[in-house]
């Protein structure tokens, strides 16, 4: 379920004055999925302006060489 449904499903319960909002398990799943898609698409986004305004050159956009990611993940 794409997180705007899963938003969508949600139900109210108010307990001691305090209101709720009560999601199936399955949707809050489905919707911190989505956000994190989210969160992934805007990383992705700043990387490709940052090589735009480096001109396409990675180095200076900052981006690692491939061995220097893997060592430092490793």
């Amino acid at each position: 379920m794409p997180g705007l449904e899963a938003l969508q499903s949600v139900q109210y319960v108010t307990v001691k004055g305090k209101r709720f909002a009560v999601l199936d398990a399955e949707d809050w799943e489905a919707l911190i999925e989505w956000l994190e898609t989210l969160e992934d698409l805007e990383i992705a986004r700043q990387a490709v302006a940052a090589l735009g305004k480096a001109g396409g050159d990675r180095e200076r956009a900052g981006w690692l060489k491939w061995e220097e990611a893997r060592r430092e993940l490793g």
